[in-house]
């Protein structure tokens, strides 16, 4: 299985820096660091020249993020407590104009804008009999990687593999609950979970599209929001794909945080997209 990422720690004796080295997305991202920001951004420019990425993505602590901006930074997200209760500033600058220019960011307001003002609902759609909810295990990932291939012909990370299904559940922290209809599997949802930050990536979020009328992904997110509460994680947050109504929607309703979007930021279902951040505060 060819590795589409990798995680690294860069360290030297004035700074620490733990990075995703995103090949498939074009794109590096800063995921925890300490230490001299402004030879961390040194350090970082010289390695994007040195893998030809178009993005550049800073996890940034309250602290630096105007010093960031400073140096041509932009902010474009906030995940409210992700470092241990502590805010996350996505910070990001662009090496080419195309990565930077989007040409669906009106439309894309214009959906979260309709969700808003349509506001939540108060009665839930009851679910048919032969539909059930459960914890997904490591025998399920054939079928996961197979819903993941048949929702999405492009995904930003291998979901469409089942080696890399199993690799997620077994070293990766991330738990998965899925939805099936007269026991296929037509629905699955994830919580990626980093356990030293306290924070949690509602993610790989999937329905087939003969069985999105009952708002299976909210009672999976739902589920997963219940384990992390119950694990000491309260920071839970998504990345929706911006022109994604049906997933948007699903986050508003659940009470999620529109909190900005993040330019072209991977490729998914069919092209580069733009993606949504939405916050929930767990303990609240």
């Amino acid at each position: 299985m060819k590795s589409t990422s990798e995680t690294k720690i860069l360290k030297t004796p004035d700074y620490t820096i733990h990075l995703y080295i995103d090949y498939f997305n074009k794109r590096l991202r800063v995921d925890d660091y300490r230490g001299n920001v402004n030879m961390i951004v040194q350090e970082l420019n010289k390695a994007m020249d040195g893998y030809k990425f178009t993005k550049l993505i800073y996890f940034s602590r309250v602290e630096h993020w105007r010093q960031l901006l400073s140096i041509g930074f932009e902010l474009e997200g906030i995940i409210k407590g992700y470092f241990n209760g502590s805010d996350n500033y996505i910070m990001t600058c662009y090496k080419e104009n195309e990565r930077r220019t989007s040409t669906s960011w009106l439309q894309e307001d214009a959906i979260i804008q309709s969700i808003q003002e349509k506001g939540k609902k108060m009665h839930e759609i009851k679910l048919p009999s032969q539909y059930r909810i459960r914890k997904a295990k490591t025998e399920d990932a054939v079928k996961l990687a197979e819903l993941y291939n048949n929702v999405f012909p492009v995904y930003p990370t291998p979901m469409n593999n089942p080696e890399y299904v199993t690799k997620v559940m077994i070293t990766g922290g991330t738990i998965f609950y899925v939805g099936e209809c007269n026991n296929e599997l037509v629905s699955a949802a994830s919580a990626e979970i980093n356990a030293s930050l306290h924070n949690a990536e509602i993610t790989d979020c999937a329905t087939l599209p003969e069985h999105r009328k009952y708002g299976l992904l909210k009672r999976l997110m739902v589920e997963l929001e219940k384990e992390l509460k119950d694990a000491g994680i309260y920071c839970a947050f998504s990345l929706a794909r911006a022109l994604s109504y049906g997933m948007n929607a699903a986050l508003f309703q659940l009470s999620y945080q529109y909190n900005g979007r993040l330019t072209n930021n991977c490729f998914i279902f069919d092209k580069i997209e733009n993606m949504n951040v939405w916050v929930k505060d767990l303990s609240s």
